[in-house]
């Protein structure tokens, strides 16, 4: 007999076959037979506390195990509580299948409530937004499929209508085959070589989507080649281990860090941008080169239309291919006589210290000294990510995720739930502002629902301590920065985990140690004096 397959059954075998397995959300009636769906084709759905926290959780799985991120929202409120981190998906380039609920089309017109235009509201933070329809559902599925994972990743909007979601499909096993690797050739090819050969202080500055291709070894082979120092936005951290010779670091968060590292890109003779996706990046790295008087090479799978920099050559191929092509035939040669990248990475050293006896900097000192190397790590935004992406080691792609092009506060504590779920075996560290953690204390309750055991460190100092920064540097009256201190160590108590509040080193790394023994999750609270950002990022 064959089997009756719903539209929603196509959808669910088809994200099943891309390799999800986990679902997040929060279920209204109105996407009942999607959460049916996704569970009978073997993707477990598990529900947040907020749309929005939902869909971090999700990518805190996708950095784990690379498959899209699957958001579930009933209609109205439900689908807009989702509207962050579908545009952070949107920016950071993670691969998203955003699903909601809506009322069928012949229902909108005589009824009201909670009824809008979904697709009009995500048409400008997704890569495509589609109305099921069961008689192309499989074909919306694979679009959506392929269109979320070819570059650059993005998130993928699917309305389903009540009546569409359980209306008889097939699946007629279409699926598109994916792009064919290229590589530069003929006279640009010539010429990339050329400049290669001829460089005597080559720099790279290595991106997002060379993480995304997971170009990290055919990079790493390049660089230790022809000698060649290299930079990382922060996002793409960890694609060669940050203890390597040549590694300076991750750049584009901290001014005191591009104090040291964009002069030495300005003296590059040759510049190498691979998979460099400037989205990432502070005002300070708009034309950090001078594609005029330096020769620069970009490569990148989309045509530069942000014209955040230029370049002599650019080259839309695939990072891995690209290299190889270049490279033949190239000779290594000595490179930096000067020797200022050593210097470079000496004086970032000194720049952010890892002796101080508290305060930001040493509450990141000590967590990096106790917990183990393989330790995965969340950041959320404010000034303590700033210092955390200079002062966090990492020794494998995505050792720290964060949002990197949207900024989007309260996003450590779902991903790292999200990676924990993923990989329960590895230590788990989640860093947030206090103001942050306020905004999603209520997935601590989600975290104990799941079983998951991440560390949360809370640095505690009452107030939005980078915008209070920046308010002083501007000379502006202290206003709307400042709220009253709470017991976070209690609050992890209240939701079923663990809590405690350290105020030095010696404290934080008993509480460390603890955690890492622990069965259930860990608040730190980790009080830190007012002001003690200033001067260090």
């Amino acid at each position: 007999m064959t089997e009756t397959l719903r539209a929603a059954d196509v959808l669910a075998r088809r994200f099943y076959e891309a390799g999800c397995r986990h679902a997040f959300g929060m279920p209204g009636g109105e996407v009942l037979t999607l959460v049916d769906a996704l569970t009978k084709a073997g993707i477990r759905f598990h529900l947040a506390k907020h749309e929005n926290c939902a869909g971090f959780i999700g990518e805190g799985v996708h950095h784990a195990d690379g498959a899209p991120v699957i958001l579930v929202a009933t209609l109205g409120p439900g689908a807009l509580n989702g509207i962050n981190v579908v545009a952070n998906a949107h920016q950071d380039r993670v691969p998203m299948l955003v699903l909601t609920g809506c009322v069928d089309a012949a229902e909108e017109h005589s009824y009201t409530h909670q009824v809008l235009d979904h697709r009009a509201v995500f048409t400008p933070i997704t890569k495509a937004t589609f109305r099921l329809d069961a008689e192309a559902a499989d074909l919306i599925a694979d679009k959506a499929v392929a269109i979320a994972t070819a570059p650059r990743n993005g998130p993928v909007h699917i309305d389903v209508p009540i009546s569409t979601a359980d209306a008889p499909a097939r699946d007629r096993g279409i699926r598109r085959a994916p792009a064919s690797e290229t590589a530069p050739s003929g006279a640009a090819l010539a010429q990339a070589r050329s400049w290669l050969a001829a460089a005597e202080q080559p720099v790279a500055v290595i991106g997002l989507d060379a993480l995304q291709e997971n170009a990290g070894a055919a990079i790493r082979s390049f660089v230790e080649k022809h000698r060649i120092p290299f930079i990382t936005t922060y996002k793409a951290k960890g694609i060669i281990p940050e203890d390597h010779p040549l590694s300076l670091g991750g750049a584009g968060l901290s001014p005191l860090a591009d104090r040291h590292l964009l002069p030495l890109v300005r003296e590059a003779d040759l510049v190498l941008s691979l998979g460099y996706d400037p989205i990432e990046m502070r005002p300070g790295w708009r034309n950090a080169w001078d594609a005029e008087t330096q020769n620069v090479i970009d490569i990148a799978p989309e045509a530069n239309t942000h014209y955040m920099h230029q370049a002599g050559l650019n080259v839309l191929a695939a990072i891995a291919p690209a290299l190889a092509v270049l490279s033949e035939g190239t000779e290594p040669r000595r490179t930096w006589h000067n020797g200022r990248p050593k210097q470079a990475k000496a004086a970032l050293a000194g720049a952010f210290p890892q002796d101080d006896a508290w305060g930001p900097a040493g509450v990141i000192a000590e967590c990096r000294a106790t917990l183990p190397p393989e330790t995965l790590a969340t950041a959320d935004s404010g000034a303590h990510r700033i210092l955390l992406s200079q002062m966090w080691t990492c020794h494998e792609p995505r050792g720290l995720i964060q949002s990197s092009a949207l900024c989007t506060m309260g996003c450590a504590v779902p991903m790292a739930i999200g990676r924990k779920l993923a990989q329960p075996g590895r230590p788990v560290v989640s860093f947030s502002g206090d103001a942050g953690f306020l905004m999603v204390a209520g997935e601590l309750s989600t975290a104990a629902e799941l079983g998951a055991a991440p560390i949360f460190v809370v640095f505690a100092d009452a107030s939005l301590a980078l915008i209070e920064l920046k308010q002083r540097q501007r000379q502006l009256a202290n206003g709307g920065v400042d709220f009253a201190p709470h017991d976070f160590a209690a609050m992890g108590r209240a939701f079923g985990g663990n809590g405690v509040t350290v105020r030095s080193r010696k404290e934080l790394r008993a509480a460390l140690e603890q955690a890492l023994s622990a069965s259930q999750f860990t608040v730190i609270a980790a009080e830190i004096p007012r002001g003690g950002y200033d001067g260090r990022i």
